[in-house]
């Protein structure tokens, strides 16, 4: 049998996941102790850490969660034009645009269905590009309490089909004369680790391929690696952050687009998460934000935006929704 000091250790790291009533008469404690080590020696279900993130999204970027197992999680995502456009007096533009409320705005509706806890598919559609598209998330790996398995990874493929025609059609230029020239593709590897209580960082892998380029010059993929993360303020709010930096040169001048960067709020009310959040990125798409983002927010071009969240049971569901 083993001492009594290592089963000791053993109750305290398995304490995070295996509830136990202390007993004051040692005998007991022993064969709760026993018991305890018995159950982690024939390979007891471990338990995992939850809320990474409080949802599947960041602001734009995939976070390392999936939707739960016979959940619907239905999101309205939205930005709208530039809060201050970079020229002319700021207090006028600022004004004139009426926070970036007068300015075109994008749009996208999406639906991710939890297969089980490691598979999530969905579908969406955008008003910018007229993109719609279906996708794929699986977890590789997820963070255990007893720090076995320190981070989570996950992966995200998504299929992007453009249903805009090609303004030249009328003078005989056609784009998008074969369904090929359509397709655009991103695949995403995250990987995120929850420190404490409150902060969660992730790193993002980005790659994002097109079928077809604007220019014979511009390159058909596209690499980027990105940072995120979460602090928790209060039970139900935190904040957000994405930022990611553009590797190659996918275009001649690719000063032209700005890195992606993002500053968010969750609010969480009930079965709804509300993230409102100002960022650079008008498309919301990754073949749309990593690649095209124009606006610098350095020069003070930043957009308002929020994403809604609702999450619907299918079935019988277990377990928790992230």
């Amino acid at each position: 049998m083993k001492n009594y000091f290592s089963l000791l250790v053993l109750f305290f790291a398995l304490g995070f996941f295996v509830p136990v009533q202390i007993i004051a008469q040692e005998d007991d404690m022993q064969k709760m102790l026993d018991s305890i080590a018995a159950a982690d020696a024939a390979g007891a279900p471990k338990d995992y850490v939850r809320a990474t993130f409080k949802t599947t999204r960041i602001v734009n970027f995939p976070s390392s969660e999936t939707t739960g197992k016979k959940l619907l999680d239905f999101r309205i995502m939205h930005r709208f034009g530039n809060v201050y456009s970079g020229s002319g007096p700021f207090l006028k533009d600022f004004l004139g645009n009426f926070f970036g409320l007068d300015g075109p705005a994008g749009i996208k509706i999406a639906f991710d269905y939890g297969i089980n806890e490691w598979f999530t598919v969905g579908i969406g559609r955008s008003s910018y590009d007229k993109i719609v598209d279906g996708n794929v998330k699986a977890r590789i790996l997820r963070q255990t309490t007893d720090n076995k398995m320190p981070i989570s990874m996950t992966y995200q493929g998504i299929m992007n089909v453009t249903t805009k025609e090609d303004p030249r059609k009328s003078l005989g230029i056609d784009k998008y004369a074969m369904f090929t020239s359509r397709l655009a593709y991103s695949n995403t590897l995250t990987i995120a680790r929850k420190l404490n209580d409150n902060l969660s960082l992730a790193f993002t892998a980005f790659h994002i391929h097109y079928n077809m380029v604007d220019d014979y010059r511009d390159k058909n993929d596209i690499f980027a690696a990105g940072i995120s993360g979460r602090y928790k303020l209060t039970a139900r709010m935190a904040l957000t952050f994405e930022y990611a930096y553009r590797i190659n040169q996918y275009v001649p001048d690719k000063t032209l687009y700005q890195d992606p960067l993002s500053i968010g709020l969750d609010i969480e009310t009930g079965g709804h998460v509300f993230q409102v959040h100002i960022t650079n990125g008008y498309g919301i798409n990754e073949t749309q934000f990593i690649p095209f983002s124009t606006s610098n927010i350095l020069k003070g071009q930043i957009k308002l935006g929020f994403n809604i969240s609702r999450v619907f049971t299918m079935g019988k569901h277990e377990g928790s929704t992230y």
